[in-house]
């Protein structure tokens, strides 16, 4: 998608979330501080996060990888939080700095509406259901849209 395909995403008033907080992980907005331990998560994570409902292609994580490109990525999602075209948080255990997943939020093809994603580390996959469940009650009474995507758990 161009960078400047969805500039109605959000409304211009609207102020987007900077984190969530629960009692077993918090979200904050993924960017390039995030990059070694962004890293090691999804390579730790592979074939659980290709497993995971959202990710049916295989393609994605590409285990060749390096730190370099994943920075890369990483700033594109923060240039892409910072225009307001999509949001992309990490997933932080809480109490920790320690990265558990992340959470995406991009237009969809319904005007108003979300296309979601997310994933959780092999090693803390008891958090799916929790993140999903937090997430699709956040969207719904935090944020603008009519219509969310979302594979259920």
């Amino acid at each position: 998608m161009a960078d400047d395909a969805r500039a109605d995403f959000v409304p211009d008033d609207f102020a987007v979330p900077r984190e969530l907080v629960t009692g077993e992980f918090r979200l904050e907005p993924l960017g390039p501080q995030h990059n070694a331990a962004d890293l090691e998560a999804w390579k730790s994570s592979i074939d659980h996060i290709r497993a995971t409902p959202g990710f049916p292609d295989g393609n994605w994580p590409n285990p060749q990888m390096p730190p370099e490109e994943n920075l890369a990525d990483l700033r594109r999602h923060a240039g892409d939080f910072a225009r307001r075209a999509g949001f992309t948080y990490t997933v932080l255990e809480a109490g920790t700095d320690r990265v558990v997943g992340c959470v995406y939020i991009y237009p969809s093809d319904t005007p108003g509406g979300a296309a979601v994603q997310s994933w959780v580390r092999a090693d803390r996959a008891e958090l799916d259901v929790p993140l999903y469940d937090a997430v699709s009650a956040w969207l719904a009474d935090a944020w603008p849209f009519t219509a969310v995507s979302y594979d259920p758990r």
